[in-house]
């Protein structure tokens, strides 16, 4: 498997504190409560990020090593987060410079959509952001596992239609589309 090796490096709150680039990075965003910290566990086989029910929990920009070449880059959950308006705009303006300071180290950007939901504004709106930054992304259905076979092929093509992009379906819990997103993160990364 690609991922050999994935070891937690910093929480960053402020631009100054992004580490120096390494030779690329892959970044996970989407809703607060979609499943990136849980994803990044699958991919990394260890407890590496923190999991909670309790939506919002990443508030800061976390970067994990991987394979002692690459990031993987945690980007702070959007929408329903139970936080402050300040605290939210904190956190946009953290993520926009991110973007626009690293757009040439981001290889990836891999935004995890709830399957069971239709596409939301919020998305749409990162989705465009890395049109901007001309940056490629993945959109990754997570929470397939709660749907019939015959509807994650209904759900796939509808948010292969809705976003224009590639779309997997990815589930936790039966380990559905994580090869896939392995070798998708690997193709971009090298």
């Amino acid at each position: 498997m690609f991922i050999k090796d994935v070891r937690f490096l910093l929480s960053v709150h402020r631009i100054e504190q992004f580490p120096e680039p390494l030779q690329g990075e892959v970044c996970f965003a989407g809703r607060s409560n979609v499943g990136k910290s849980t994803l990044l566990n699958v991919l990394s086989r260890k407890k590496l990020a923190r999991v909670s029910k309790m939506p919002g929990k990443t508030r800061t920009i976390n970067f994990y090593v991987v394979n002692e070449k690459y990031y993987f880059v945690d980007l702070p959950g959007y929408g329903f987060a139970l936080v402050s308006r300040h605290e939210r705009q904190q956190w946009k303006k953290l993520i926009e410079s991110y973007f626009s300071l690293r757009k040439d180290y981001i290889k990836l950007s891999v935004l995890l959509v709830d399957s069971r939901l239709p596409v939301q504004e919020s998305d749409k709106i990162f989705v465009e952001y890395c049109k901007y930054y001309g940056l490629k992304s993945l959109i990754v259905l997570s929470k397939t596992d709660k749907l019939s076979d015959h509807m994650v092929k209904k759900v796939v093509q509808y948010f292969s239609d809705e976003f224009r992009s590639e779309v997997i379906a990815y589930s936790a819990v039966t380990k559905r589309g994580v090869n896939e997103i392995v070798e998708k993160i690997a193709n971009a990364l090298e």
